[in-house]
């Protein structure tokens, strides 16, 4: 199982940057895949997950109505959108994923699987 990450950057408030994932060694079908995001002095936030052949879709309070997630299931990708942008999004971000049902590792569980993760500055 692998999960590699891209797209972080540095970006002014307000601005948008999209993040991608892309997986291998497992069915997006049948695995979720997450995006957590780590920022200095904070804890871990899982802030949103795609799941299932439906993608069912979930989001944190906090991004809700800013960030979407979304997936390619021809390129085995993993896609979060992330407009309006403000400082305290600030953090590392990590796409995730796990072979067991999502209450037992999001949002405040420990996935099994996680990519490097990638770095987003929100700043002016």
């Amino acid at each position: 199982v692998q999960l590699q990450a891209s797209g972080g950057g540095l970006v002014q408030p307000g601005g948008s940057l999209r993040l991608s994932c892309a997986t291998s060694g497992f069915t997006l079908d049948y695995w979720a895949v997450c995006w957590f995001r780590q920022a200095p002095g904070k804890e871990r936030e899982g802030i949103s997950c795609i799941s299932g052949s439906v993608r069912s879709t979930d989001y944190a309070d906090s991004v809700k109505g800013r960030f979407t997630i979304s997936r390619d299931g021809t390129e085995n990708i993993v896609y979060l959108q992330m407009n309006s942008l403000k400082l305290e999004d600030t953090a590392v971000y990590y796409c995730v994923t796990d072979p067991r049902r999502r209450p037992a590792w999001w949002p405040g569980g420990r996935p099994a699987y996680w990519g490097q993760g990638t770095q987003v500055t929100v700043s002016s």
